[in-house]
């Protein structure tokens, strides 16, 4: 499944942890990451993925949005991975909650 091996390169390679989905106790600095469309042509397979870096300030949230680009694109590295495409990034500070936060979205072709 892409999403437990996206999940799993994050862990291993950003110093914060990343979640599926918002927790009950959450840290200053995390991760979301939610796969928000996929498709297959021609026996490929693709998704996009939204990235959501949280923080204690919206500078720290902007430092972590280019961490965690960075880890992203090492995943064309794996070798269930064909490629990854930065989409977007940009501010997307929750007003609801007033968190800081950027989000960053990929298309990541895989097997």
């Amino acid at each position: 499944m892409i999403e437990v091996i996206i999940k799993k390169h994050l862990d291993e390679h950003l110093d914060v942890p990343s979640f599926f989905e918002h927790q009950a106790k959450e840290p200053e600095r995390f991760v979301i990451l939610e796969k928000t469309s996929g498709t297959k042509r021609n026996h490929l397979l693709s998704a996009t993925f939204a990235f959501q870096s949280y923080a204690e300030s919206l500078y720290e949230a902007a430092l972590l949005n280019e961490k965690v680009k960075q880890v992203v694109e090492q995943l064309d590295g794996l070798p269930q991975v064909s490629g990854v495409h930065l989409n977007a990034d940009y501010n997307f500070t929750d007003i609801a909650t007033k968190r800081y936060r950027y989000q960053a979205v990929f298309d990541i072709n895989y097997y």
